[in-house]
């Protein structure tokens, strides 16, 4: 955590001594290592020495069985201050003679061990064979103190000590020297990115300090900040132009704005009024044709009377057409109202609404449970009441209709679909389906003005929504649409053309 928030100078100076702290310490503890396995090395090579010269020395005394010749022996290792305690034991295992005299019987072991060295707290103790040709007279025991060892490990210990120090004391000068020739080149990059930072000046550079690496990254990052001066000059004339492109556009939107809506006003003024001056002749034919079928029909022959119908039924198409026309061009003006919407019973009231006029027909309808979604509930009556009357009308040829009527879940959307056995069309010509005026059967064939299915696509876009259709010829039709679950704004719908 100190390494992370402290300066570079720091850092490189802290390192470099850890470093070379570590290393020191490291070697130092690997020589002291290796000293003291070689000093326990050397401590039993010179007691052994001295216990085989004991040995060889006390063979006469134990086999003559005196045991102050045996002391006498033993008391020449007055001249080894390390050894604390000697003793002979017989070759039944009895004490025989000890060093130093002064020590009681009890201080020393009652018994030989097996022969050997080891280790205890503090000392190092053998035990080794006294023999005489192939005979074993005894045991002779040693007991030294690892005293010199220990004085000799402190000695050690403050040579390292002094070594570790006086090599960090001149780490540390030679790092705080030589450290600059790495932080001042970094410390020139960090205040000319501060400054950059801090004014948003690109046009400041880096000096050029040291060699190599330093003045390679020195020059990319000079380079870098004139790409960007650049590249920022032309960002500020090019938000300038923008703006001031923007502005204009917003000033052209509003005049356009105006202006269309005073198209609009326009264009809504004379649909009405070429409303009223259709409608007003079309009603004129159809009235004065239809007096002449009721009073003048005596008159007139059977291909009189087929005419007049024919005029009769093509004023009356007409004035459907209009009306259709009018509709349709209302729908882009209407506000939509969002609200919870029964899909199921909305497309149940359809049916029941068109029951009656279908009385000719043998209709099966088939209505499963419809997800409920949020939209306009008159625009989609609208959406049903076109899709259900064509799937009546393209099945009227067939014995029985059978309409089906269903909805899922798909991808966040609620999709429905109204699927019939009718007459169907080939997928060829699907994307003329939703166009005005398009239509892939004849008037003589089928009735219709061509704008029902054009109205279903804009109620059902109008509502976020896409609607599509799959048919085969002569194996009937399925037409789908989809609405968003939720598609409020502020209670609104959301108007898409």
């Amino acid at each position: 955590m100190f390494l992370r928030t402290a300066p570079i100078r720091r850092r490189l100076m802290t390192i470099i001594l850890v470093t070379c702290g570590a290393v020191l310490l490291l070697t130092c503890a690997s020589f002291a290592v290796h000293e003291f396995f070689t000093f326990r090395q050397t401590t039993v090579a010179n007691l052994s020495t001295v216990g085989a010269i004991l040995a060889s020395n006390s063979t006469a005394a134990l086999t003559f069985e005196n045991p102050g010749d045996a002391a006498e022996i033993l008391s020449a290792l007055q001249a080894e201050p390390h050894i604390k305690a000697a003793s002979l034991y017989d070759a039944n295992g009895h004490l025989f003679a000890h060093y130093p005299a002064t020590l009681a019987n009890d201080a020393f072991p009652n018994a030989p061990e097996q022969d050997g060295y080891k280790f205890t707290a503090g000392n190092l103790v053998s035990f080794q064979p006294v023999v005489y040709g192939t005979k074993r007279l005894g045991t002779l025991y040693l007991k030294s103190d690892l005293d010199a060892m220990t004085e000799r490990l402190r000695l050690y210990g403050v040579i390292v000590a002094l070594v570790v120090l006086a090599s960090l004391g001149l780490a540390y000068t030679l790092s705080s020297r030589f450290q600059r020739q790495i932080s001042q080149p970094i410390l020139a990059l960090t205040k000319t990115a501060q400054a950059v930072a801090d004014r948003g000046d690109y046009s400041v550079r880096a000096p050029k300090i040291g060699d190599g690496e330093f003045v390679v990254l020195t020059e990319a990052f000079n380079w870098m900040l004139t790409r960007i001066h650049d590249g920022d000059s032309a960002l500020r004339e090019s938000q300038e132009s923008l703006w001031s492109l923007n502005v204009e556009l917003e000033k052209r939107v509003e005049e356009r704005t105006c202006k269309l809506k005073e198209a609009n006003k326009e264009l809504e003024a004379f649909s009405y009024s070429v409303s009223h001056d259709l409608r007003a002749p079309l009603r004129a034919i159809d009235g004065f044709s239809r007096i002449l079928l009721e009073e003048y029909a005596d008159k007139l022959d059977d291909d009189g009377k087929r005419v007049l119908d024919v005029i009769r039924n093509n004023s009356q198409n007409m004035g459907r057409l209009i009306d259709d026309l009018l509709a349709f061009s209302r729908l882009s003006r209407k506000q939509l109202e969002a609200s919870a919407v029964d899909m199921h019973s909305l497309a149940s009231d359809v049916f029941t609404q068109l029951e009656p006029g279908l009385a000719d027909q043998q209709i099966q309808f088939n209505l499963s449970p419809l997800p409920p979604v949020e939209g306009d509930p008159a625009l989609i009556r609208q959406v049903f009441v076109n899709l259900i009357s064509n799937a009546a009308k393209y099945s009227r040829p067939r014995p029985q209709s059978i309409i089906d009527v269903n909805g899922y879940y798909e991808n966040g959307d609620c999709v429905y679909y109204v699927k019939d056995n009718g007459v169907g069309f080939d997928m060829t010509y699907a994307k003329k389906l939703f166009g005005v005026f398009q239509r892939l059967h004849s008037v003589e064939e089928f009735e219709g003005t061509g704008v029902g299915l054009a109205i279903v696509q804009r109620i059902v876009h109008r509502h976020g929504g896409q609607v599509w259709a799959r048919a085969k010829l002569n194996e009937g039709a399925t037409f789908f649409f989809s609405l968003p679950r939720e598609n409020k704004q502020n209670g609104q719908l959301a108007t898409i053309e």
